[in-house]
């Protein structure tokens, strides 16, 4: 057995390697998206199988698999180390590619130069998600041989971009990544100071759609009046998305006006940056607006840019759409939904045509395990607090397929960000402090789950 404050310790004066690390990790910029050099994504898994070498790992190999057409997936970490005889097998979960840094103005720092200012380290991917990775790293190093589990790491390479070989990957290393407890290092804390566990993600649903009015463009003088531009369209059709409070108005989607926690609307401007003057739509509690409530933005626009305009009016406009499903909505009824809406509220007989996108699938842990009981208890020993259950607005459309491959797995949803962490933007960074308290729970956990402590 071992004390709660021996794994402390143990943390403690191991945390300024494990920063050491992940500082080495940032540095290299594995952005998944195929318009950047995948060596740098190749160059991020053989970094993190060497780390979980040196943690004690005792079989890791760098995978990929096939995919139809002859490519290949990015190469994903997958290691393992067997328990006592008996014992659990726990798979840790994490992603070791990033988002693309996006524009360098709005970055203070260099993205792929880890700075620290003030408790936080800023670079792209020091939250998102190598932070997980040194979680689980560290872990390990913090338990050494008093590891009482089995426990198998996978850290994919292509969360970035909807994970779109996890299913054959999953099929093809079943035998591999099967385990008792799943931990998923890929959410947030509510906010630094207070840890949490994430019980329901919303899903997945988008679509580009095309407002059509003209063959071709003609002169707005002349024919401006009875014609409208596709612009125009395309704004009107959107306004329908949404009803007079800013509730998304597509008849027939979940919605619950549920949330285990309050989130106060200062401190929500605060972490979304609002701007002053703005109302805040939709209606019922704001956690549950985010939570368990269905969100649709346009995310992408196609239209003649202001540099580029002329006296013409535009025949065709895209726009791309993103709606977040609530908890317990089938994504493919969504998407019909959708489609119907879009096509039924075609302003002045338009041509509308929708293309379908991606589909996520949600996330809701009814059912209070008592593995979700003990990342409680740690998560409490850890912050000197009691943690809450909150629900993410994003997705996390894998947890889905894990479920599915592993049907008697109990799958705990945790992570490092918190609201300041800027995931996915500019000025992504990690709280140091958190990151540590991390370890020392996630190192909290397996002892738990080995009976170790």
């Amino acid at each position: 057995m071992i004390t709660v404050d021996e794994l402390a310790r143990r943390t403690h004066e191991a945390f300024a390697q494990v920063r050491a690390d992940l500082e080495d990790l940032v540095r290299i910029p594995s952005v998944s998206s195929p318009a950047f050099d995948q060596d740098h994504v190749r160059a991020s898994a053989e970094a993190v199988a060497l780390l979980l070498r040196e943690a004690g790992m005792t079989r890791v190999d760098v995978l990929q698999v096939e995919v139809p057409g002859g490519d290949r997936g990015r190469p994903a970490v997958v290691a393992h180390r067997a328990g006592p005889d008996g014992a659990p097998t726990v798979l840790l979960y994490a992603h070791h590619d990033v988002q693309p840094p996006g524009e360098a103005a709005g970055w203070t720092s260099d993205p792929f130069e880890p700075v620290q200012r003030g408790e936080r380290l800023f670079g792209r991917g020091a939250a998102d998600d190598k932070a997980g990775i040194m979680a689980h790293v560290g872990a390990l190093r913090v338990l050494g041989e008093d590891l009482g589990v089995g426990v198998t790491v996978f850290v994919e390479g292509e969360e970035e971009i909807g994970s779109p070989t996890f299913t054959p990957f999953l099929h093809a290393y079943r035998d591999r990544l099967e385990a008792d407890v799943i931990v998923v290092a890929d959410s947030n804390n509510w906010k630094v100071g207070v840890p949490a566990l994430t019980t329901s993600l919303r899903g997945l649903v988008d679509c580009e759609v095309e407002v059509r009015v003209l063959g071709h463009a003609v002169h707005s003088g002349m024919f401006g009046g009875p014609v409208l531009d596709a612009v125009t369209l395309m704004s009107r059709l959107v306004a329908t998305l949404h009803d007079d409070e800013g509730n998304v108005a597509v008849a027939g989607l979940v919605a619950r006006d549920h949330a285990d926690v309050d989130y106060p609307e200062d401190e929500l401007r605060a972490d979304a940056s609002v701007v002053p003057g703005y109302q805040l739509a939709g209606s019922g509690p704001l956690a549950a607006r985010m939570w368990t409530k269905p969100a649709i933005a346009v995310i992408g626009l196609d239209a003649t840019s202001v540099a580029r305009s002329s006296n013409t009016i535009a025949p065709v406009c895209r726009a791309k759409l993103s709606m977040r499903i609530a908890p317990g909505q089938d994504p493919v009824e969504a998407e019909r939904l959708l489609h119907d809406h879009l096509v039924a509220h075609a302003p002045f007989g338009a041509q509308v045509t929708v293309t379908a996108g991606e589909r996520g699938q949600t996330f809701d842990a009814t059912e209070d395990t008592q593995e979700m009981r003990d990342a409680r208890w740690a998560f409490h020993q850890a912050w000197g607090r009691e943690p809450v259950d909150i629900g993410v607005g994003g997705s996390i459309p894998f947890i889905s397929e894990l479920q599915e491959a592993f049907p008697g797995a109990k799958i705990l949803v945790t992570g490092v960000e918190d609201p300041d962490s800027r995931a996915h933007s500019e000025d992504e960074s990690v709280h140091l402090g958190e990151l540590e308290k991390v370890v020392l729970a996630e190192s909290l956990l397996l002892a738990r789950l080995g009976k170790q402590v």
